[in-house]
């Protein structure tokens, strides 16, 4: 840029001062930018053509049920008691506040619903993540249904139940993981799409053999991770670094399909590396992920998970990014994704639409600030919401050709 040219604003604030003022100045800087170009300018036509019945039948509703609000209150869509979203900071923490199914033989009603697995006897250093739902639940209230660069609202596109936590049974492995695949194998036979909220990635076993029993179909897995959780024993039990020696033993679920992002540093056991080599799993490091780019690192996690797959389930442990953004967690490892990298590449996974979704170790007990929780938070919320925009929610369906009744 010249080094003569300057731009004074006219000393009198007149219309036509200030507008001629801006124009000189951005043909200097910026001579092609056009504002309705822009992504910002595009998300805000996209909130413009969302529907707003969704916000008045819960609006309705929280009249109905909380009584309405006080004679002093000018804005009468305010209840007595807190009922649904807001305020943020009062209410009972359902996921997002999304509404509690008391009976579980009602989630067939929603397209998605969230369950608990507070977990963490298949921890092997930090334990903790058996609060994970609880938080996850708590720190979601702050978070509202609408995404604004997606111009998505869960509220209007889909219908979202929380039906509260499997029972597990601390210290006993076997036992916890046959009470989660029944509990994910009823949610998942009953149409209503799986969102799992550990909870120690042990879970991730039980919670595909619970949707692998449910279908004859074949399931790729694309499984976002620091470790690579392949083994088959660790301190002679299957625990969190073991789940996909066992995932991938499922007849439908062939380790060919498993895909592994952000694999790498000084907490991958070799023989996790080993076994990873022997079943030919596919793995990019953080660096093969910086070489490709996103969407090229999407790209191929999608071409290997789906070859010959009828359906993907995504497992993401919150330890996958760097630690700095991810103190509550049970491993914690430096040189992971940035939070907008990996969520970058979920919503582009997330698009063609999944069977499954686990959000695995969020620990609150070593968290700081909730900001891990938040991950955990965004991680389901991105999912969901890619694929509300690409129209895939419920695609899970056609595959469920064996389903359970308890």
């Amino acid at each position: 840029m010249r080094k003569d040219i300057r731009f004074e604003p006219p000393a009198r604030q007149s219309r036509k001062a200030v507008a001629q003022f801006s124009a000189e100045r951005s043909r200097h800087h910026h001579p092609n930018f056009d504002a309705k170009e822009t992504r910002g300018w595009k998300a805000l036509e996209a909130e413009d053509k969302l529907s707003g019945e969704g916000w008045k039948r819960e609006v309705k509703w929280a009249l109905d049920m909380g009584l309405p609000g006080a004679e002093s209150i000018t804005d009468k869509s305010i209840p007595t008691f807190a009922r649904g979203e807001l305020p943020h900071f009062a209410g009972i923490n359902t996921f997002l506040k999304a509404p509690y199914v008391e009976n579980v033989r009602d989630v067939g009603k929603y397209d998605a619903a969230v369950l608990g697995i507070p977990f963490d006897s298949g921890t092997t250093y930090r334990p903790g993540t058996r609060f994970g739902p609880q938080g996850i639940r708590r720190i979601s209230a702050l978070y509202t249904t609408y995404n604004y660069e997606l111009g998505v609202d869960l509220r209007e596109q889909m219908t979202l139940c929380d039906a509260g936590d499997v029972f597990t049974i601390p210290g006993n492995l076997e036992k916890s993981f046959d009470q989660i695949s029944k509990g994910v194998s009823h949610v998942f036979s009953s149409g209503a799409l799986p969102v799992m909220l550990g909870g120690d990635h042990s879970i991730g076993f039980p919670c595909v053999r619970g949707i692998a029993e449910c279908t004859s179909k074949r399931i790729g897995i694309i499984h976002f991770d620091r470790h690579i959780d392949i083994q088959e024993k660790d301190l002679d039990e299957r625990m969190h670094t073991t789940p996909w020696y066992w995932a991938t033993n499922l007849p439908n679920v062939p380790a060919v399909n498993l895909v592994q992002l952000g694999i790498g540093g000084w907490q991958v056991p070799r023989p996790g590396a080993k076994e990873a080599y022997r079943r030919q799993t596919n793995v990019l490091t953080i660096e093969d992920i910086e070489q490709y780019g996103l969407e090229k690192t999407a790209e191929i996690a999608l071409e290997l998970a789906w070859k010959d797959a009828d359906a993907v389930y995504i497992s993401f442990d919150v330890d996958s990014l760097d630690c700095g953004f991810v103190p509550g967690t049970g491993w914690p490892e430096p040189g992971g994704f940035l939070p907008r990298e990996a969520l970058k590449i979920l919503g582009l996974v997330s698009a063609p639409g999944i069977c499954g979704l686990e959000v695995v170790e969020v620990s609150p007990p070593y968290d700081t600030s909730d900001i891990t929780a938040l991950m955990g938070v965004r991680v389901a919320v991105e999912a969901l919401g890619s694929m509300c925009a690409h129209g895939t929610l419920g695609k899970h369906k056609a595959i469920i050709d064996k389903p359970v009744s308890f």
